[in-house]
């Protein structure tokens, strides 16, 4: 029995014991500060709010090594795998050293090593580790400069500070936290002029793309472009980066001389040089993934030597935490159908009819959806898993949605100089919502706006670059955006 179940009677709570039991640190394990049991009954998510509105998080802030530490800007809250908040701004003192990266929160200091951050690249751009309990971290475990800020002292010094005040469920975008200053410029703003402002930055960021787009055109040709661009946003956000690798390991040409039109085959290749191939059959699979994964060896081992140099392993992909039907196999094999023979990728471009835009995106998306269909993975999630009755598209219609916005679009005004109306952008599909959509709309118009603002492919896009022309490169927070000066007044 440990001393949080003594100070309130075994005899009241005879369960709570096993529970607390059960959530202590393994023999052996740190504890810091002495701290017995479950001496902190709160969780790491009230320091989370702590942390995220400055209502309660103490002002200054002192790192371990006693420097002074001003928040400019906590960050944004990560609901995804990763630091706790990512981007924020802080200033150290003495010295007025300005320092913006990700932080990350723990209820003791030894939970950094306890959950593996150390090891893990994601965690690599932390400048603060903020924790309950004061300690340090071993020197090799943080990343380099990272400063140590314990909260506990600083909060026991605030009378009026309680942890029971704080309404988890409000954060974080319901939380009753000062609206920052864009949102009070745009409550002034009609809901046309709101939505111009967005569509007018979704163009600026798709004219950004096809600028960017149109060098590497130059460089690599129209076809490797628009090759590496699709593989990137099969990656998603998760494996962007080894798809795009993969790409250049392995370009379109070369990709389509070794196929030879075989999509199977292309395929084998892909995989092959991912690193992705098994070693070794498992014994929970069954007769069809033994034979699919032999007929892939029986390819690859013929091509290895030559592509062993470039090849990638398994430690490239991130691959902890992925939604099955995300898994780059399962992508590779729509990137194999759509790349390995020649004719298909030009008949997914062709048709493009300005007088009927919504009518060429549903087909366009309807043609990527397909892609691998009657295949292997067009009913499997995974080699292990049951062939399921159902079929699952190897890209869903969110995906094939973002690859119309983000690529061919941008892809086609640098390589064919096409020019889109507004009606023809303004009909673009939503794609899937991520964390920098939510939290710039919310920023921008509160958390009682209404979602149809930006259910529109172009007003996302419209989002994301206002997030990166100003809430992301605005070094000190709101104090330094000027976007607040350019939402002075409506403009037409």
């Amino acid at each position: 029995m440990n001393t949080y179940t003594q100070a309130f009677g075994a005899d009241v709570f005879p369960r709570a014991g096993d529970y607390t039991r059960r959530l202590a640190p393994a023999p052996g394990a740190v504890r810091e500060d002495g701290a017995p049991g479950r001496a902190f009954p709160y969780s790491e998510r009230h320091l989370r709010c702590v942390w995220f509105d400055p209502a309660y998080r103490p002002a200054p802030l002192r790192t371990q090594d006693g420097q002074t530490v001003i928040v400019e800007d906590p960050g944004r809250w990560n609901l995804e795998a990763g630091p706790d908040f990512l981007d924020a701004a802080l200033r150290f003192e003495p010295g007025q050293r300005h320092v913006r990266g990700d932080v990350e929160i723990h209820v003791r200091p030894a939970e950094w090593g306890q959950h593996g951050h150390a090891g893990d690249p994601r965690y690599r751009r932390v400048v603060a580790h903020v924790t309950y309990y004061p300690a340090t971290v071993p020197a090799e475990g943080l990343p380099q400069g990272a400063a140590e800020i314990a909260l506990r002292d600083r909060l026991a010094a605030n009378p009026a500070f309680s942890f029971e005040s704080i309404d988890l469920t409000a954060y974080p975008y319901a939380a009753a936290a000062t609206p920052p200053p864009c949102a009070a410029r745009l409550t002034r703003w009609s809901p046309e002029e709101r939505a111009a402002l967005l569509e007018a930055a979704g163009e600026e960021r798709l004219r950004r793309k096809a600028e960017r787009l149109a060098q590497a055109i130059k460089e690599k040709g129209s076809d490797q472009v628009l090759y590496e661009e699709i593989m990137a946003a099969l990656g998603y956000k998760n494996n962007r980066v080894p798809f795009r690798v993969l790409a250049a390991s392995v370009p379109l040409e070369l990709l389509r001389r070794e196929a030879g039109g075989d999509v199977i085959k292309g395929y084998a290749l892909l995989c092959g040089v991912a690193g992705l191939l098994p070693a070794k059959p498992l014994a929970g699979w069954d007769q069809e993934t033994r034979g699919w994964v032999r007929r892939l060896w029986d390819i690859w081992w013929k091509l290895e030597s030559r592509w062993q140099p470039v090849a990638l392993t398994r430690t490239s992909w991130a691959l902890a935490g992925l939604r099955p039907q995300n898994h780059p196999l399962r992508r590779l094999m729509a990137a194999a159908d759509l790349f390995g023979a020649e004719g298909k990728l030009a008949a997914l471009l062709a048709g493009m009819r300005a007088e009927a835009p919504e009518a060429w995106y549903r087909e366009l998306v309807g043609r990527l959806q397909a892609l691998g269909a009657g295949g292997y993975w067009w009913h499997r999630y995974s080699w292990s898993g049951a062939r399921r009755a159902s079929p699952v598209a190897l890209i869903g219609a969110g995906r094939a949605a973002a690859i119309l916005t983000n690529v061919i679009i941008p892809w086609q005004a640098a390589s064919q100089a096409a020019a889109f109306t507004p009606d023809v952008l303004a009909s673009l599909a939503p794609e899937e919502e991520n964390s920098l959509i939510r939290q710039t709309a919310f920023a921008l118009f509160g958390h009682d706006h209404n979602p149809a603002l930006y259910r529109t492919g172009l007003r996302q896009q419209g989002l994301l670059q206002i997030f990166h022309d100003f809430c992301l490169n605005a070094r000190s927070g709101c104090r330094d955006c000027s976007l607040v000066q350019a939402l002075a007044t409506p403009r037409a």
